[in-house]
């Protein structure tokens, strides 16, 4: 069924409760009579009320009522905040250089109002180690305790450790100091054009690793863990 309101001659009841182009109450009056007001006045005669007896209709320009309901969704949609949520996998005898590379996507997921699933990856031996992955987990909670809390406290699951970290900033505040930052930027570079380039490519390079797989991130740095483990 069409979710569309009745309009003009699609309008098939013999009085209607009628509102005029600025919303005030015109009264019950006969439909052919609201038609020829809509006329007069070169407006739609819209049904805004179907259920209501009579139905409440309304002389607006249908047209642009459309176009602007539809940039409100939009905007709507373009403002709505989901809460994603970013994996980062660790081992448990993990280098301090891969540990910091790590810990600055964790950190940046926060900042992004981004939840964490931290999984600590055990091998071998190190299954019977599981103290080490607890303690690597509570570490990592300790060192980004400022934006974030333990929303998921360290569990075993078979080979692995899970842990989720949860952003104590709002993704919807999160979103605005992104669009702030990214307008202070092109006000910059705005103001001075000379270095414009470089900021921009610098950005751009920022705004990719930021939108960027994490997965890609651990492949590139899976030597090092290599390195740490052997």
């Amino acid at each position: 069924m069409s979710t569309e309101p009745r309009i003009n001659d699609r309008i098939r009841v013999p009085e209607v409760r009628l509102v005029g182009p600025s919303g005030e109450q015109v009264g019950i009056v006969p439909l052919a009579k609201a038609l020829e007001l809509a006329q007069e006045y070169d407006l739609d005669l819209v049904e805004v009320a179907a259920s209501a007896r009579p139905p409440v209709c309304k002389l607006m320009d249908y047209g642009k009522f459309k176009y602007e309901s539809a940039m409100k969704a939009r905007e709507a949609r373009k403002n709505q905040a989901h809460t994603v949520i970013k994996e980062m996998k660790l081992r448990p005898k993990i280098d301090p250089h891969d540990y910091d590379t790590k810990k600055g996507h964790v950190v940046r997921f926060l900042k992004q109002g981004d939840k964490v699933k931290i999984t600590i990856m055990f091998r071998g031996r190190e299954q019977s180690r599981p103290e080490l992955g607890y303690r690597l987990l509570q570490r990592l909670a300790e060192d980004v305790a400022d934006l974030g809390f333990v929303e998921s406290n360290p569990k075993q699951d078979g080979r692995n450790m899970i842990m989720v970290l949860g952003p104590h900033k709002k993704k919807t505040e999160a979103m605005a100091e992104a669009r702030e930052a990214q307008a202070a930027r092109k006000a910059e570079a705005k103001a001075n054009p000379g270095k414009s380039q470089n900021a921009a490519e610098s950005d751009f390079d920022d705004e990719n690793l930021a939108e960027g797989d994490v997965e890609e991130a651990e492949t590139a740095e899976a030597p090092a863990e290599a390195r740490a483990d052997a």
